[in-house]
């Protein structure tokens, strides 16, 4: 048990990265569309671009959506509108009119007149509950059909004109007053009636919904069939009405096939196997080419997150609309990647996403063309994303490859540009537009994920930082040398293509830890005093050495990024306190060589590497006297290649061919600095 969580624990890492790999899979697959992928391509009113199509088997032809949406319009308009009747309100109300009328007309009035008026109240009662009065004055068509429904059964029908609303009830009793010649006697009626009047209808919402509702299911969502082996559309046929149709219909038909019960799981399998092949070629590339990002879990999940949230806005935007999927700003992957790790990780990265992707948009082809040339301009066009103009111009550039390429395909397509969807070309300047949200996405990876970008490195590189001017107070010599190694790695590292802002930044901090004890470093020494005087060559050697434990610790505390912090742990590697070893044996035949030996570790990179070789020959420079041009040569060479016996660069990945390089421009630099002349014969 115990050697079963040993080896657990030895293989936490790539136990991790399975983990992590099946988990991105299977989202990535249940983001896919659920159905079967039609194996033909087709946009309406243009060209069929393969060969003449026969129906694989029998199949309807549904309507499309305007037709349906059509005859759901003409239900809703016809539909009709159910009111609940109340039939005890008009007798209740006829009781009370009759109790209430002698109140309400004086006993002076002749007989036979108010024989009258009591008949032209029963007359008003009867008009207004002939179909009956509304509670509320509900807004609806007058020509609307009504049912009213005494207890779910139907008593009347009409139509909603013949309710009475509310504020109608005294045009009622005009009509009939008017009628009767008694109009003088409005006003009491109006009153009398405003007290008795009650409404006995209720609209019925519910039944009226659930009604329409049943006829919206009746409706038939296929005109016509098409018999297996048809000829459906011919190559080079416009695609255009009814073909249109009939090729979504059996699009439609064939994926709802392939996506049935009993086919589900084969289908799943095979995307699963397809998504789960794509990220195993990006895991072989991280582990055959980027060892160390590969080593890296947290890197690792950077890169699989980013695939996962671009596949996911994607979907979101294709089930949403799909002619919107250009303004998804795909190149912001590559972008992200590059400045991150570099471009041919990104460019990698971005055409396997865009593979991807193609499983989820219509037009697949003609998408993913689009989207890898895009990749690849990105890739070609950006260089130091850390300058603002720079992302302006490649966005720019990138727009226009996106604009080019998509008319190219339109006119391969339509074989003209009179029918050109202009708005198509706003997508793509909005895509670039957003692709400028790089710069804060950027920001945000770095305080998320804990990496640095070129961005981050050009503001440590400000030597009016605050840790940077501490250095300048406390140990001005120590300042003065990081600004010579800066300018030295820097150049070095453009002669052979490296990081040339990772190794100037790693430069200005690499000897921080000098600020502890700055007097016990010759450059800060201004009063030629040395205390070393007073110490034994162990001790000044513990001293000089502690500097990079000391520089770890400052950097940690000012919450410098890790690669930064590799360059202070790497910049002497292994090699020996050479002066103060050499003090030593002259008064103890045994000395162990380890007691004045950096910890390590060595360099592990191009950057750290020039750092290494900068920083001794900057150092090991203030002792040349009379320096001359052939004196300048032998000193860098005599030290780089004491290092390259050392092994100090075995774990680097430099070649040979690129020291020889380096070489060269440290003995120009070297020569411009102690303005050497040409040695003219006399």
């Amino acid at each position: 048990m115990k050697d079963f969580i040993n080896k657990l624990y030895r293989n936490h890492s790539l136990i991790y990265k399975g983990l992590l790999f099946i988990v991105t899979t299977f989202l990535i697959v249940y983001l896919f569309p659920k159905g079967g992928k039609f194996k033909y391509s087709f946009e309406k009113g243009k060209p069929w671009q393969s060969e003449n199509l026969y129906a694989p088997f029998d199949f309807a032809i549904k309507k499309n959506d305007k037709e349906i949406a059509s005859e759901k319009d003409v239900l809703i308009k016809n539909s009709v509108l159910y009111f609940d009747l109340d039939n005890t309100i008009e007798a209740k109300v006829k009781s009370l009119y009759k109790n209430q009328f002698k109140n309400t007309f004086s006993d002076s009035i002749p007989k036979t007149t108010s024989d009258k008026l009591y008949k032209a109240g029963e007359m008003i009662i009867a008009e207004l509950y002939l179909f009956g009065v509304l509670g509320e004055n509900y807004h609806f068509s007058n020509d609307k059909a009504i049912v009213i429904l005494d207890e779910r059964v139907k008593k009347k029908d009409g139509f909603f004109s013949h309710l009475v609303k509310q504020d109608a009830v005294s045009k009622v009793i005009d009509n009939v007053l008017s009628k009767y010649g008694l109009i003088r006697y409005k006003t009491d009626f109006t009153s009398l009636f405003f007290d008795l009047i009650e409404p006995n209808l209720i609209f019925d919402k519910s039944f009226t919904d659930k009604a329409l509702q049943e006829e919206i299911d009746k409706i038939v969502y296929a005109r016509g069939s098409i018999e297996k082996g048809t000829l459906i559309v011919s190559k080079g046929e416009v695609i255009e009405g009814n073909k249109y149709q009939i090729l979504k219909s059996l699009q439609s038909e064939y994926e709802s096939q392939v996506w049935s019960e009993s086919n589900y799981i084969w289908v799943l399998f095979a995307y699963t196997l397809l998504v789960a092949l794509a990220l195993l070629m990006l895991l072989l590339f991280l582990r055959k080419y980027r060892i160390t990002v590969f080593e890296n879990n947290t890197k690792v999940t950077f890169i699989f997150f980013n695939i996962s949230l671009l596949i996911f806005i994607t979907t979101l935007v294709v089930n949403y609309d799909s002619q919107y999927i250009y303004i998804v700003p795909i190149c912001i992957l590559p972008l992200v990647f590059k400045a991150f790790f570099d471009a041919r990780l990104g460019l990698f990265a971005h055409v396997l996403t865009v593979l991807l992707i193609g499983f989820i948009v219509p037009n697949s082809y003609e998408y993913m063309f689009l989207q890898i040339i895009a990749g690849i301009v990105t890739i070609l066009t950006v260089s130091e994303l850390y300058k603002r103009v720079n992302l302006f111009i490649s966005v720019g550039q990138i727009t226009l490859i996106y604009i080019i390429a998509y008319f190219a395909f339109f006119v391969i397509h339509e074989g003209s540009v009179k029918t050109i969807k202009w708005e198509t070309f706003m997508w793509f300047i909005l895509s670039g537009l957003a692709t400028l949200f790089v710069q804060p996405l950027i920001y945000i990876y770095e305080k998320l994920f804990g990496l640095v970008s070129d961005v981050s490195l050009l503001e440590l590189s400000d030597t009016n930082s605050k840790l940077l001017k501490e250095l300048s107070d406390k140990a001005p010599g120590t300042f003065h040398h990081s600004l010579n190694v800066a300018n030295l790695a820097e150049a070095s590292a453009n002669e052979i293509r490296a990081n040339a802002m990772l190794v100037r930044v790693g430069a200005l901090y690499h000897d921080i830890g000098k600020m502890e004890n700055p007097t016990y470093f010759t450059e800060n020494q201004s009063t030629g005093i040395n205390p070393h005087d007073e110490l034994s060559s162990k001790e000044s050697a513990r001293i000089i050495i502690n500097h990079v434990i000391n520089g770890i610790e400052i950097a940690r505390k000012n919450n410098l990024p890790d690669r930064v912090i590799d360059f202070i742990r790497t910049h002497h590697g292994t090699s020996v306190v050479y002066y103060f070893y050499m003090q030593e044996k002259k008064g103890f035949e045994e000395v162990d060589k380890l007691d004045f030996s950096y910890s390590g570790p060595k360099p592990f990179s191009k950057e750290t590497a020039i750092l290494m070789m900068c920083d001794s020959i900057e150092a090991a420079s203030k002792s040349l006297k009379e320096p001359t041009s052939t004196k300048i040569d032998a000193f860098v060479e005599n030290i780089i290649n004491k290092q390259i016996e050392d092994g100090q660069f075995l774990n680097a990945n430099i070649t040979f061919k690129e020291i020889e390089s380096i070489k060269k421009v440290l003995k120009h630099k070297l020569a411009n600095i102690y303005h050497l002349r040409i040695e003219y014969p006399e």
